[in-house]
């Protein structure tokens, strides 16, 4: 997240992990227009203090205590 403030967005591990699931159900013969559409289940907040300072924003503590990761 290079200059970004926040991010929220799906686990890519998670999306990698899943899409290799479809894959092998495709290999192993499923139509793909039988495979259901999935929705993530796991997302993550990145928060960027080194914008926050540069813009003059203050991140609130509960942000910081949900945040997934935090780069300083």
């Amino acid at each position: 997240m290079a200059g970004g403030l926040l991010a929220y967005a799906a686990d890519l591990k998670e999306l990698v992990r899943r899409g290799a699931a479809y894959v092998d159900k495709i290999l192993k013969g499923t139509p793909p227009g039988t495979l259901p559409v999935e929705q993530s289940a796991r997302y993550e907040l990145l928060v960027n203090l080194k914008t926050a300072k540069a813009l003059g924003l203050p991140i609130p503590p509960a942000v910081m205590l949900a945040a997934d990761e935090v780069i300083e």
